[in-house]
């Protein structure tokens, strides 16, 4: 029982962490192009710190950092079934960490999508809205939606890299032994799972 009420917190901490993250990115990327469309000119590049960071106003049909224009349908629908798979796993995610790396993800292709459902040319084909240039680390233009989905894919790999599974515990201490009166890690942690997705397996009879 102590368990379970345990794994159910920690569910709802993520789930938190996660919806909060999501509604963060997607609240200051909005606001950010609402800001850029209606006070910047379109092409104009202004200096904010010297050449280390310039506001470039650019209409993108591409994908995150101008790549693979011309495909905005296909980036809409995929931007569609990212945001139904993360729905539908959260629910799945009990760690704080993996909350955090769904919640940046979910806001960022949230927020590029809903450019290119509402903005011109047409639903479904709009082009987001980039400002974000800094040609001394890279050639592209991009806005906040992109920082917070290449920031989601960053934390992904250093979390699967140190083998963090979606309940939180590291693979090297999944089995390790309790102590007395404790349950072992993967027991607490809601049975056997494997590494880095933490995802239930079956166990042998």
């Amino acid at each position: 029982m102590e368990a379970e009420r345990r794994r159910t917190a920690s569910g709802a901490i993520a789930l938190v962490v996660l919806f909060v993250a999501a509604l963060a990115v997607y609240g200051l990327d909005q606001l950010s192009k609402y800001l850029v469309v209606t006070h910047l000119v379109e092409g104009e590049a202004v200096q904010v710190i010297g050449d280390l960071l310039h506001w470039q106003f650019v209409r993108n049909p591409g994908a995150a950092f101008s790549l693979a224009s011309g495909m905005t349908w296909i980036f809409t629908i995929l931007a569609a079934g990212v945001i139904t798979f993360i729905i539908w796993f959260a629910r799945r995610i009990k760690s704080i960490a993996w909350g955090l790396v769904f919640g940046l993800l979910l806001g960022g292709v949230l927020g590029n999508l809903t450019d290119r459902l509402f903005r011109e040319p047409s639903f479904g084909l709009g082009h987001v809205v980039d400002f974000i240039s800094t040609p001394w680390m890279l050639p592209a233009i991009y806005n906040v939606a992109d920082i917070a989905i290449v920031s989601s894919m960053v934390l992904f790999m250093i979390l699967t890299i140190r083998g963090v599974g979606l309940d939180g515990v590291r693979e090297s201490r999944r089995n390790e032994p309790a102590a007395e009166g404790e349950e072992p890690a993967a027991e607490a942690a809601g049975g056997d799972r494997t590494p880095s997705t933490g995802l239930p397996v079956a166990r042998e009879s």
